[in-house]
């Protein structure tokens, strides 16, 4: 194993649920697929000479070596876990900056994307070439400071970039789809309480565990679906099931007016489908397009209230 001389560099995309969000707590299954056209880019360098590792993240604005944060800082954690993976027990002299494209805390898996650059670019810049599911791995040991108990669903799509399907308490599945699908994501500019809305959520689904867990049930039969039309190329299906999945998700009072308002416009202007992502109350919604409408149904929800709009390709493998 010898690290390279010369700088290296590795990106990963960003994530997004489309479709089975809140039901997937309940036992069905979700598909999250990656967003290729936002990334994190991380550049190892060699550094100064008996330096130690020194990182920096332009886009946080942050500047400090390895040894000088605590053992459980995101990046110092994944730098080390990948020096201890490849068996290194003395630092290396290195320069890594880290910058993203990804917004932060909008349900895109940033922290994952990050990791997953990260740990690419260092393992490789240090001789070794590790595999997605090593890579995925290795970014699940990070998501647990991110997240706790995570689900498996932000390291898996990231580090593959391929669409996933996945259920509680059974490893992701990975699938891939036979024609580009095109997808504008929108933020509605109001942050998505996802800790409050599982929580009410949880607490309806209590007091009346009938009529939420039929909720819950449709939810499923559209994602199974929704899968199918994903593997047959059908678009025009794929829009109606992400009209059905909003469809159901409205009860369970987790879709806020700046949901609504941006669907809406964005189903008047031509989508074949639009609903809510994550959480909701906000954050992003995402929109299902013919290519050749991208830019009227991008206007529509910038005039809307969109507080931003990017398009991105679900692409085949």
């Amino acid at each position: 194993m010898s690290a390279s001389t010369s700088s290296t560099r590795a990106t990963a995309p960003a994530k997004i649920i489309l479709l089975g969000e809140h039901a997937v707590v309940y036992d069905q299954p979700a598909i999250a697929v990656p967003v290729t056209q936002r990334r994190a880019t991380v550049i190892v360098e060699p550094g100064r000479p008996h330096a130690g590792v020194i990182l920096h993240a332009e886009t946080l604005g942050r500047r400090y070596l390895l040894d000088a944060v605590p053992a459980d800082e995101p990046l110092a954690f994944t730098v080390r876990n990948v020096l201890r993976r490849l068996g290194i027990r003395s630092e290396p002299d290195l320069r890594i900056t880290i910058t993203s494209t990804i917004p932060i805390a909008s349900g895109l898996g940033s922290g994952a994307a990050v990791a997953t650059a990260l740990i690419r670019a260092l393992s490789t810049h240090l001789g070794v070439r590790l595999s997605p599911e090593q890579v995925s791995g290795l970014v699940y040991e990070t998501e647990k400071l991110h997240h706790g108990t995570p689900s498996g669903i932000d390291n898996t799509v990231i580090a593959f970039e391929c669409p996933i399907w996945f259920r509680r308490d059974t490893p992701p599945e990975l699938f891939s789809v036979v024609t580009p699908f095109h997808f504008l994501i929108a933020d509605t500019g109001v942050a998505s309480p996802t800790r409050l809305t599982v929580s009410e959520v949880r607490a309806r689904w209590a007091a009346d565990p009938v009529t939420y867990g039929r909720y819950f049930e449709r939810i499923g039969t559209v994602v199974e679906a929704a899968r199918l039309a994903l593997e047959s190329g059908d678009a025009r299906a794929l829009g109606r099931l992400m009209n059905a999945n909003q469809e159901l998700l409205r009860p369970l009072d987790v879709s806020a007016p700046a949901n609504e308002r941006l669907i809406e416009a964005a189903l008047q202007a031509g989508a074949f489908g639009a609903k809510l992502s994550g959480g909701g109350r906000g954050g992003n919604i995402v929109v299902l397009i013919d290519p050749a409408a991208a830019e009227g149904v991008q206007s529509s929800l910038l005039a809307a209230g969109a507080h931003c709009v990017f398009q991105t390709v679900l692409e085949p493998i």
